[in-house]
């Protein structure tokens, strides 16, 4: 292990947002796994008898209007909220990424042609994304994926552009460029590495809004359907019971409010730890 590493983790255990983002993240994905192989009961099972139950030994988080164990349906629903956000987070840097880099090698007209190619983008948000797509095909996870990721796009687009246009005047480049290395090569040996710590930092942050984005597009409809369960979808079906089973939209709520800080805390620490200036 490098001294720069031993620095990293270093200022990593110091930092108290990276251990506490670090440790909720940690926790709600360690429960988005255990729930592939055990959750206290089967997330499907109805149980009339003993719907609208609050929170108790049998229930430790109470069970929904149909019966259902709500801390089954939450360990189920954190996997589709991960899973959900980080394909649409690889889709946005996937694509965004590779055109803000491409955008501030070449200049001039193609720099201006994917910029406004990002505005358009930018000017419809991941739910407007999802309706015009949902017009089309059915609603569903693939569909979030898909209108989530969309609005990724410009997000990456932009960050990697400004932080290639900043690295591009530095010495180290300039001197690649007079040995002869071209401009794809450059932005693969020289840009790409010194702007990683800030797509990751990026990253971190499209993930928690990636959370908050599955949980909006399923409370209204549009995103993971039936029998899959979903946060968001969750405190949809609470809200017509919130005066007699309140449990029911509490524990959805903090799970999607502690998931999003944990995130944030994250990556405020990254930000700290891995110090995105460009070296």
């Amino acid at each position: 292990m490098n001294a720069a590493w031993q620095e990293n983790i270093g200022k990593a255990l110091a930092n108290r947002s990276f251990v506490i983002g670090l440790t909720i993240t940690g926790v709600i994905a360690l429960m988005a796994l255990i729930s592939f192989i055990w959750t206290p009961y089967a997330v499907g099972a109805f149980d009339i008898a003993g719907k609208l139950k609050p929170p108790s030994s049998a229930h430790w988080l109470g069970t929904d209007h149909f019966g259902r164990d709500i801390l089954s349906m939450i360990m189920v629903g954190s996997r589709n909220s991960i899973a959900v956000a980080f394909v649409s987070v690889a889709i946005g840097a996937g694509i965004g990424v590779p055109l803000g880099l491409w955008g501030a090698a070449s200049g001039s007209v193609v720099d201006e042609v994917l910029m406004r190619f990002n505005d358009l983008i930018f000017a419809f948000p991941a739910l407007l994304s999802a309706v015009m797509i949902t017009a089309v095909f059915d609603p569903g996870t693939i569909n979030a994926i898909i209108a989530i990721g969309i609005f990724n796009i410009p997000v990456f687009a932009r960050v990697a552009r400004a932080a290639a246009l900043s690295l591009w005047p530095r010495e180290f480049v300039i001197a690649a460029s007079a040995i002869g290395k071209g401009s794809a090569r450059i932005t693969l040996d020289h840009i790409l590495p010194n702007m990683a710590p800030l797509l990751i930092v990026q990253g971190t942050i499209q993930f928690s809004l990636g959370i908050l984005a599955e949980a909006g597009l399923s409370y209204v409809g549009l995103g993971s359907q039936p029998p899959m369960p979903s946060w968001g979808r969750m405190l949809f079906e609470a809200q017509t019971m919130i005066s007699i089973a309140p449990h029911m939209a509490l524990f959805p709520g903090l799970a999607i409010v502690i998931t999003v800080l944990g995130l944030n805390l994250l990556g405020d620490g990254l930000r700290d730890v891995l110090d995105p200036k460009f070296q």
